[in-house]
């Protein structure tokens, strides 16, 4: 004989209904004691009545088309406040949906905890075929930085202050928390149930380098004749802004960011060494890695790098150094800890970067910035992505505290280099993994998170991959602009297939208006043929504060196949070489 459930102990009792508690109530109550205001999700079996009750009791619910949209708006949400944003799916396909965001956060080291319903256990384990039956924390293992069930309703407050933890403390990641449907639906005695509640302590603590460690980092920074910091994404997300900056100016030495580092200091600082950045990696000696990783992004420290430079990091995974190349001085710790150790024990003047050397990357960055300054000055028809980037650019800097989403091969790389950006954690781009689909769930989140405004900048094959959320967007009135590089292709447009009618692999419809998509939602659309089309329309729609999208018709002939990572193609036998067969 079985022992009876809690919930049919609840029901024998005769317990009043105000007494009572069940899993959803419980799973909200956790996530108000711990902070958490805001859920992004797509409702569905079995968790409709979860976002219905957390929407009640106030907790703001942002509705989706599809979960990986919902997931990358909670990730992008992780990163711009440093609390763990939240998705919620249903199970099975929704919660794969939602997975390749959890995994793209976890990949990017964004707090974000995705909880999804999930069919009953005794069915999935004997595969006896129960709705959307899948074991999904099987399944997100390998993906995520943890992974947990709740199989009891008395452990839902613990299941969630543990996924929390787990998503924010040390390196930041994604984490899976599964609840079965009847846990969900489970009832206890409430007062029972509100003593399984805790509220976090110091769930992100501190973590102090060692002195020694400290103490080598900066005799090997003041040994340098060339030393460079090289600036990522992680140091934006410390927030630690005042602290990297006083110590990038005490020293005077150079650095490089990494595209969503940009604004941590304005783009514009005499030491950024952004548009010399070939010849800071070339010949540097002593490069600082402050939330950075020596991934593809940089080469792997290899390629196009000083042979012989000695390495410095910062990192809070001890795991991470050496992953590449051998860091002389690893320096293992929150970095506003470790900047606050390397202000504390560096003697005034002891790291100071030599003149020669910043005279000689200001030279080669402004001969640089010359060039670019005349390519952008033409004005060719049909519309280039210069001309239409330079418009947005500059809309953007009279409106510094506009968030820039960016995605697209050649509209991710060409606005990297074109949009300077000024405030810290305001532009999101496609990141370590460089994913596409990222652009209307950061969008929305950066809308939802700052209220502020928001202009996606999207490639037009890359705004298909989450383009129906400009439905979520109008159906929130949110402030985002989306503007899209529409050259009619992955690419470029003006691919051909040489064996019949069809079109070839890369282009898309050459004569598509997306403006008159999200005048469907009851949006703004503008088409923007001109560099002066495109301001005049973001300068409106903005002025709005609505949702609105900009169609810019750029030349079909317009960008490079794959973008600046061209060389990431494997090299076969060229398509130049292939016969077409006959039919």
């Amino acid at each position: 004989m079985t022992a009876p459930s809690t919930q049919e102990t609840a029901a024998a009792a005769d317990v009043p209904t105000e007494q009572l508690t069940d899993g959803y109530h419980l799973v909200v109550d956790a996530l108000k004691m711990n902070d958490v205001d805001t859920i992004y999700g797509v409702v569905g079996i079995p968790i409709t009545d979860l976002a219905r009750l957390a929407q009640a009791q106030g907790i703001r619910y942002i509705g989706f088309r599809h979960e990986s949209n919902a997931g990358h708006a909670a990730a992008a949400a992780g990163y711009l406040t440093k609390k763990p944003g939240v998705a919620l799916t249903v199970s099975a396909p929704g919660f794969l949906n939602g997975l390749v965001a959890l995994a793209n956060a976890t990949t990017n080291c964004f707090p974000m905890v995705q909880i999804s319903g999930s069919s009953e256990r005794h069915l999935v384990d004997l595969k006896q075929g129960d709705y959307e039956e899948m074991d999904q924390l099987a399944a997100a293992q390998p993906f995520v930085k943890a992974a947990y069930r709740v199989s009891r309703v008395e452990d839902i407050g613990r299941g969630i202050a543990r996924a929390l933890r787990t998503a924010i403390s040390g390196r930041p990641g994604g984490v899976y928390l599964d609840i079965p449907a009847a846990v969900l639906g489970a009832i206890m005695p409430k007062a029972d149930g509100d003593r399984t509640l805790s509220r976090l302590v110091d769930p992100a603590p501190r973590q102090l380098p060692a002195p020694d460690a400290v103490d080598r980092a900066i005799e090997l920074l003041a040994s340098a004749e060339r030393p460079l910091i090289v600036l990522g994404k992680g140091a934006a997300y410390a927030q630690a802004d005042d602290k990297v900056r006083e110590f990038i100016e005490s020293t005077g030495i150079p650095y490089v960011p990494m595209s969503m580092a940009k604004g941590l200091l304005p783009d514009d600082h005499p030491q950024s060494a952004a548009t010399a950045r070939s010849l800071a990696l070339k010949k540097a000696d002593v490069v600082m890695l402050i939330g950075a990783r020596l991934n593809w992004l940089l080469g792997h420290g290899q390629a196009g790098w000083n042979p012989d430079a000695k390495f410095v990091q910062i990192d809070i995974d001890p795991k991470e150094m050496d992953s590449n190349q051998p860091i002389a001085a690893p320096l293992v710790g929150d970095i506003e800890s470790v900047l606050d150790a390397l202000a504390e024990r560096t003697k005034p003047g002891q790291i100071q970067a030599p003149s020669a050397w910043r005279d000689e990357l200001g030279a080669r960055s402004a001969q640089n910035v010359a060039k670019m300054a005349q390519r952008l000055a033409a004005d060719p028809h049909p519309m280039q992505f210069m001309g239409a980037l330079k418009a947005v650019r500059d809309v953007i800097h009279a409106r510094p505290e506009t968030y820039l989403v960016n995605e697209g091969a050649n509209a991710l790389d060409i606005a990297r280099n074109v949009i300077d950006m000024h405030v810290p954690r305001h532009r999101l781009d496609s990141g370590t993994w460089g994913v596409m689909g990222i652009g209307m769930g950061y969008a929305i989140a950066a809308a939802v998170e700052s209220g502020q405004p928001v202009v996606a900048v999207e490639g037009d094959s890359a705004f298909g991959f989450s383009g129906i959320e400009i439905e979520t967007i109008c159906r929130y009135r949110l402030p985002v602009v989306t503007v899209i590089m529409n050259n009619g292709g992955v690419y470029r447009g003006d691919d051909t297939n040489p064996y019949d009618d069809a079109p070839a692999p890369t282009t898309l419809m050459s004569a598509a208006r997306h403006d008159l998509l999200i005048e469907a939602f009851g949006g703004k659309g503008y088409r923007a043929t001109t560099p002066a089309e495109v301001t005049a329309a973001l300068t409106e729609a903005l002025a709005s504060g609505g949702p609105a999208l900009i169609d810019c018709v750029i030349d079909p002939s317009a960008g490079t196949e794959s973008g600046h990572i061209s060389h990431l193609n494997p090299k076969g036998i060229t398509v130049g070489n292939i016969t077409p067969a006959k039919k």
